[in-house]
């Protein structure tokens, strides 16, 4: 991985992570923050969004918590009228929000779960990228991350409604990266965080135990520095495992 020189590289920034309650949404947050950032912080959960808020504050660090539920019809629309009305600019977008239906076979998903996943990880990731666009590309090098799962490149048995949406989600922000690549200084990443010490990966897993995967905040940390340091749009890689 490469350094990060200066201890505050992002005074100034603005940056807007989804699921920014827990996990490696929260742990993005936070790393985002301790760089200088001016962290926005989404998600459902009022209370968890204060914690990494008070987390963020004794670190130093500048957010803004703004509940909201990427499924609500009007939800995103209100978040980027709210930031558009305070900033002139965004910075950087991480993507983390994901919705995990049941595993499940192909003819035993559940309707309303595949509803809620489609919402989730399909429809609120096209209208975050279209409620930003605009604040992402008025940016000197405005970044869009978006966190994606294996399965998504490869099919899996019983994992097929989550991953469906995460192959869906991949193409849109392929797509996206190649549609401002050429007149904006906009650049799109997909991130795979692999096996990362999660409440979606306990659910995926059980039976497994969580001492035995990397924790949320090695993945904020290589998210921060790809922030930093930069990268082509289209970029795509999967972090690797510590040590």
């Amino acid at each position: 991985m490469a350094a990060i020189e200066n201890e505050r590289p992002l005074e100034g920034r603005t940056a807007l992570v989804t699921g920014s309650s827990k996990g490696i949404g929260a742990a993005t947050a936070r790393a985002l923050a301790a760089a200088g950032a001016h962290v926005i912080l989404t998600g459902r959960d009022v209370r968890a969004l204060e914690a990494v808020e008070d987390a963020i504050h004794e670190l130093g660090g500048a957010s803004t918590i703004a509940p909201v539920d990427l499924a609500e019809p009007d939800g995103i629309a209100r978040l980027a009228s709210a930031i558009a009305g305070r900033w002139d600019t965004l910075d950087v977008m991480v993507i983390a929000a994901a919705y995990l239906p049941t595993l499940t076979p192909v003819t035993q998903i559940d309707a309303k779960q595949f509803g809620q996943a489609i919402t989730t990880n399909i429809l609120a990731t096209q209208a975050l990228l279209a409620a930003f666009d605009p604040l992402l590309k008025r940016a000197d090098a405005g970044k869009v991350i978006g966190l994606t799962s294996s399965v998504g490149e490869t099919p899996r048995a019983y994992w097929s409604a989550y991953a469906s949406t995460k192959a869906a989600f991949d193409n849109l922000l392929e797509s996206y990266a190649q549609e401002v690549e050429k007149v904006s200084k906009l650049r799109v990443a997909i991130v795979d965080p692999g096996a990362t010490r999660t409440s979606m990966r306990a659910k995926a897993y059980p039976g497994e135990d969580p001492k035995t995967v990397k924790e949320p905040a090695v993945v904020a940390e290589r998210i921060l520095e790809l922030v930093v340091n930069g990268y082509e749009s289209g970029h795509r890689e999967r972090v690797a495992e510590p040590g």
